[in-house]
């Protein structure tokens, strides 16, 4: 039997068994104590935390319980995942980003020369940009485990009126844009808000909720218009190209024959102060004809802009 095979098997028994002797190894493999304790060390270089146990009574204990077997990866499957981790690499925080370091290491030292090859060339031909934010949240794993184990949470956090004091419960974190954020239940609100992780200054404490409630994916899917109102926007084709990358719009715009656009459709007004600043920048290229609410706040951002740009002569 070869080394390598001999060592997975070793490893599947000991992540197994969790405490272990080197006499059990031996019996069960029909191998000499030396030749276990040299299987123990490869073991200790390939990562896995196993502490000895010294005395009369001594033996071994694997740290952790969460180990997995190793996998078998094709040299597709494997450059694959690569590609994923290097979907992250302009975010400046991670939640398992120790963890994602040490996958990567692990996994491309297991490669072939040839597979490590062509690795290294969709790394180099190949990206996804999003914009380097260089804000930290340092609280982004903390969240995520709380959202997981269902608690709610006490935390310091800092909206636009100031440092306020939250009491909410969390429903996941997701990424947009370079940046965090964590869709919350507010009890002081009776509603679920939207909060940018980076902007949570302190965890002061948290409680595990008895109650069940939804989870990221499930509030993804249970968008619910409350408060109905008519979108209606003529697009040049300037306005059509530019609101075509615009996540926000995708799906509602209509492009006509001769290139122009519009768009038609029902919204939530609270939605109103978000797309605000997505039409100003669009400017001549988009004619707003419902909701009034929107065109009454784009005139009164451009006169607030006219305002600090008018000549004192």
């Amino acid at each position: 039997m070869s080394k390598a095979k001999r060592l997975l098997d070793i490893l599947i028994f000991v992540t197994a068994k969790k405490k272990f002797t080197a006499q059990e190894i031996a019996d069960e493999f029909h191998i000499s104590i030396r030749t276990v304790h040299r299987y123990i060390l490869d073991l200790c270089d390939m990562g896995l935390p196993i502490y000895a146990e010294q005395g009369r009574n001594g033996g071994y204990t694997v740290l952790t319980s969460r180990l997995l077997p190793p996998i078998l990866f094709t040299e597709e499957e494997a450059a694959s995942i690569f590609l994923a981790f290097q979907s992250l690499n302009y975010y400046r925080s991670l939640p398992f980003d120790t963890e994602i370091t040490s996958v990567a290491h692990k996994l491309y030292s297991s490669l072939q020369s040839e597979a490590k090859i062509k690795v290294d060339k969709i790394r180099s031909y190949i990206d996804f940009w999003n914009p380097k934010r260089m804000i930290d949240a340092p609280f982004l794993k903390d969240v995520l485990e709380h959202s997981i184990e269902n608690r709610n949470l006490h935390i310091q956090y800092e909206s636009k009126s100031g440092m306020r004091k939250k009491h909410i419960r969390p429903i996941g974190v997701y990424a947009h844009d370079g940046l965090w954020y964590l869709p919350a239940y507010d009890y002081h609100k009776k509603k679920i808000l939207l909060y940018r992780v980076d902007r949570i200054h302190s965890i002061l404490s948290t409680e595990k909720s008895e109650d069940e409630f939804m989870n990221l994916k499930e509030w993804f899917n249970s968008h619910e218009v409350k408060n109905p109102i008519r979108l209606h926007v003529r697009l040049t084709m300037e306005g059509v190209r530019q609101c075509k990358s615009v996540p926000y719009f995708d799906g509602f715009v209509v492009t006509q024959e001769d290139g122009t656009g519009y768009i038609d459709t029902i919204i939530d007004k609270g939605e109103l102060s978000f797309i605000t600043s997505l039409f100003l920048r669009l400017g001549s290229h988009a004619r707003i004809l419902e909701p009034k609410e929107l065109i009454v706040g784009l005139r009164k951002q451009a006169e607030e802009i006219l305002t600090m740009y008018q000549d004192e002569n």
